[in-house]
């Protein structure tokens, strides 16, 4: 009897690049998902992967990544942010362009998917992760889109959600719970660095908020069951810095979700160390 393949997808922000990188790699290898799972632009690429035929996901994915809707997302300039946020009071960037760049999905439900794909988003009134896992597609992925102070909450019948991050950020337990055996972990970095007590004031917040972000991926991978195996693919971006342009391309601060100028290389280099982690391992 074959295995379950899931792909679980974490979120990122721009960094979720390199998940483009990453599903190449598998796809080059002859892995497939059975199963799709994804949080915040996790979702985004996982509900392309899963809609797209499969000898079209990886082209879809890279044009979406380098398309002008793409960065309309998240380009405002820093005056217009602030207007957005003083008009608002919560959020700095308008739906509107992420909706525009989910367009393609419109009409589409999750039970029209090629892949069975799940997204998870936070509850605001139940203080609660919910995963989409039927109906509509679009609202369904903006929710978990939904990077608090970035973009508005989204209303989905009578409850807001924001960033399925906040709740589950790397959602492998899921992948578990649907039946999955065979798990390819897709993250956008931030666990291969070591995380160090903070010594300015900019830091503490960044570091409570890594806290956050992981501890729940590090119990799940704590208590695999047995027979299961979970593979957590690399960026490629912990590789020494040696130029000006590698700091810039190992970025992982808040601040990086604004940067599309290194879309291209962030993909190379996941492609090329997911390749490698994936011969290495015997599953090229």
């Amino acid at each position: 009897m074959g295995r379950t393949v899931a792909f679980v997808l974490g979120g990122g922000g721009v960094l979720g690049a390199v998940e483009v990188g990453m599903i190449r790699a598998l796809y080059d290898a002859g892995i497939y998902p059975d199963l799709v799972v994804g949080t915040s632009i996790g979702a985004l690429n996982g509900v392309v992967l899963a809609a797209a035929p499969i000898d079209e996901a990886t082209d879809r994915l890279t044009e979406l990544w380098s398309s002008s809707a793409a960065r309309d997302v998240f380009r405002a300039s820093m005056a217009r942010q602030v207007g957005q946020l003083v008009r608002t009071g919560t959020h700095a960037h308008s739906s509107g362009p992420l909706r525009a760049l989910l367009k393609p999905l419109e009409g589409l439900r999750f039970e029209d998917l090629r892949v069975p794909f799940q997204c998870c988003a936070a509850s605001i009134e139940r203080a609660a992760e919910r995963w989409f896992t039927s109906g509509p597609l679009i609202d369904a992925v903006m929710a978990s889109c939904a990077v608090p102070g970035l973009l508005p909450p989204v209303r989905i019948e009578d409850e807001h959600y924001l960033d399925g991050g906040l709740v589950n950020s790397i959602p492998v337990g899921r992948a578990l719970e649907l039946g999955a055996d065979q798990v390819f972990v897709l993250q956008v970095g931030r666990i291969e660095r070591p995380l160090r007590a903070p010594s300015k004031p900019w830091e503490v917040a960044m570091v409570a908020f890594e806290i956050a972000r992981r501890h729940r991926f590090a119990r799940d991978m704590a208590s695999l069951p047995d027979n299961t195996d979970v593979h957590v693919l690399p960026t490629g971006l912990g590789e020494p810095i040696e130029t000006k342009a590698d700091r810039a391309l190992t970025d992982l601060s808040p601040l990086a979700y604004r940067s599309f100028g290194l879309i291209d290389r962030r993909i190379d280099r996941a492609y090329q160390a997911s390749t490698a982690y994936l011969a290495e391992n015997g599953l090229a």
